[in-house]
């Protein structure tokens, strides 16, 4: 049941268009913000018929069947408490995640590709540790010479990240469509300015 609930998000943005439920963990957060635990409008009621979730919030639209309408949730959350996971997987999407969408070289925030620090063909391994986000051009000075080398440096050196930081990371970046009814659930931790 875990997994189910962190797999089968809404990703691809046309489906925004299509009243998706922000899905909320048993104590009332996203179970994700990048990319947002979201699910279908379809999967919610499901879920709502199976009382696996309570609904909290609901579109103005409504679904009918034969025997019964339904206003379209919005907001659900799960009535069983789904435990976070601690292992952070080593994913492109992640380490650019981690480096905030910028190349770790020039800051720029063109099309991304990944570097090793110490290039794999001097005994550079692939890890967290080792590989950076990097733009083409950056990528291409460096090539595989050391940094020393070629005169470049990181803007912070690379590291694992927690699935905590990952988390608050991706808060920085929110979809491109946020329904009204998502707000309070998304930041309502976030620290007020005075």
């Amino acid at each position: 049941m875990n997994s189910e609930f962190r797999t089968n998000f809404v990703r691809e943005p046309g489906a925004l268009k299509h009243h998706p439920a922000l899905v909320l963990n048993a104590d009332y957060r996203p179970l994700s913000y990048y990319p947002l635990s979201l699910w279908t409008w379809q999967d919610a009621i499901k879920a709502a018929f199976l009382d696996r979730v309570d609904i909290v919030a609901e579109y103005e639209e409504v679904v009918r069947s034969p025997s019964m309408s339904i206003r379209i949730p919005s907001v659900v959350v799960l009535k069983d408490f789904v435990k976070p996971q601690k292992r952070v997987a080593f994913t492109r999407f992640n380490l650019f995640l981690r480096d905030e969408f910028h190349c770790q070289y020039c800051g720029a925030k063109a099309e991304l590709t990944f570097d090793h620090v110490i290039p794999r063909a001097a005994g550079g391994i692939t890890s967290w540790e080792n590989v950076v986000a990097a733009c083409a051009p950056c990528n291409l000075r460096k090539g595989s010479k050391s940094l020393r080398q070629v005169g470049m440096a990181l803007r912070k050196p690379p590291r694992q990240p927690s699935a905590g930081e990952l988390l608050n990371m991706g808060r920085r970046f929110p979809p491109n469509h946020l329904h009204d009814s998502w707000l309070d659930f998304l930041y309502w931790d976030a620290v007020l300015e005075a």
